[in-house]
């Protein structure tokens, strides 16, 4: 399971698209440790784990350092200790406010959707611009619901991945909230 997150955090991902992804993609495969033809996990294993088994960041932070204490006893390591460029990396102390990480997450969404149909500026709802979190929360509800209706759009997997992690983060923000 801490693989598959490793990955959903890697390549930006929701739940249901890096288990989807996990299915064809073999580095997926060879980095879970599974045969080409083994089936999968269900996404709804992996989204129970996360937000059962992982609401304490201390846990994380665990597994991170068992993860490195393996290496170093596999030789993967050499030294005892690690230099990090962190320059791209998210630090927990600036982490986005729930609508910060909405707002650009629909901001993927919608520019995902342009690339394939430039035309639906004019059927999207008017961009929230006030600093109300629920008021974003209606914005992407009303955005996700326009772009499945949609069939065409959604098919796309260009569309449909910013879309599924959009749809994942408004279930998670609201059931925290």
């Amino acid at each position: 399971m801490f693989k598959y997150l490793l990955l959903k955090v890697i390549y930006d991902l929701s739940d249901v698209d890096v288990v989807e992804r996990s299915k064809y993609d073999m580095s997926f495969k060879y980095f879970l440790d599974m045969e080409p033809e083994e089936a999968v996990i269900e996404p709804s294993s992996l989204t129970k784990f996360r937000k059962l088994r992982l609401k304490d960041v201390k846990i994380l932070d665990m597994l991170l350092k068992k993860s490195v204490e393996i290496a170093l006893e596999k030789g993967v390591i050499k030294s005892h200790s690690i230099i990090v460029d962190a320059t791209h990396t998210r630090a927990r102390y600036n982490q986005k406010s729930p609508r910060e990480a909405l707002m650009n997450q629909s901001r993927k969404v919608r520019k995902a959707v342009y690339q394939v149909q430039e035309g639906m500026k004019e059927r999207f709802p008017i961009k929230n611009t006030t600093n109300q979190l629920e008021e974003e929360f209606r914005y992407c509800e009303a955005l996700i619901e326009i772009i499945e209706n949609d069939s065409s759009l959604s098919a796309y997997p260009k569309v449909k991945e910013p879309l599924n992690l959009l749809k994942e983060m408004v279930e998670d923000d609201l059931e925290n909230l």
